[in-house]
């Protein structure tokens, strides 16, 4: 393993054993940044693009004539994991279903996530141990970094953050963002559609009474004498 932006040596135990010619295949982008050894290879300002299996041949001279071998050996950089990107819903009423996500995608290996309510660390339900408590009414995933309320409750408005880590640099959180939950306001909504069913009575109200004083009709007669008129209309030239 190494840490990208620092340098790394490959080598193979058979490499090490032979003592004697080793010959590593390398990707281009490596030419200008790697140095053969003996026994290894020495890449320089490794990146998270080099992780990777790397192969050499082994050459070396010995009783029974020339001994030729083969071997592997893998690199996995290291990386700090970024500031992850995190997803609160800004509002959420009570019963509903909602979802928090949390993601970074720079680390390596892969970051861990932790999410946080008013500054408390939130507990795994794992349904043992402390974690199996009955006022839990979500679920995390420290791998996915999810956090689920399968039926989320007024109990659960509060500031949420993730904190992202894989044992790498320093840890990474988001920032702070507040969900409200609330009731749904059931007599509000009936009364919205009291007030919308009253006006459309009005509208139809006023229509059958324009029709029975006779506006619609006296607008269409209208029409249609100025129709005539304008059919029968003759101009005459001197």
């Amino acid at each position: 393993m190494s840490t990208e932006g620092k340098k790394s040596i490959l080598a193979t135990r058979k490499c090490l054993t032979l003592q004697k010619t080793a010959l590593f295949f390398l990707k281009g982008d490596l030419r200008d940044r790697a140095e053969m050894l003996n026994t290894g290879i020495r890449i320089r300002n490794v990146t998270r693009k080099d992780s990777g299996t790397y192969r050499c041949e082994i050459s070396a001279k010995s009783e029974e004539g020339q001994r030729l071998g083969e071997a592997s050996i893998t690199l996995t950089v290291l990386v700090p994991p970024t500031t992850p990107i995190c997803v609160v819903p800004n509002s959420a009423m009570t019963g509903t279903v909602v979802e928090l996500s949390c993601k970074e995608a720079e680390g390596s290996p892969p970051s861990e996530y932790q999410w946080y309510k008013n500054g408390v660390a939130l507990l795994e339900k794992t349904g043992t141990g402390s974690a199996r408590t009955a006022n839990i009414t979500y679920t995390m995933n420290k791998k996915s970094g999810t956090l689920i309320f399968n039926t989320v409750s007024k109990n659960d408005t509060g500031e949420y953050f993730c904190v992202a880590s894989n044992g790498i640099g320093l840890p990474q959180k988001c920032s702070m963002k507040r969900m409200q939950v609330d009731d749904l306001n059931v007599s509000g909504i009936i009364a919205a559609v009291v007030i919308v069913a009253l006006v459309m009575a009005l509208c139809g109200l006023g229509v059958l009474y324009a029709q029975k004083k006779g506006y619609f009709t006296s607008k269409e007669l209208g029409k249609k004498d100025t129709a005539k008129t304008n059919h029968y209309k003759v101009t005459c030239n001197p």
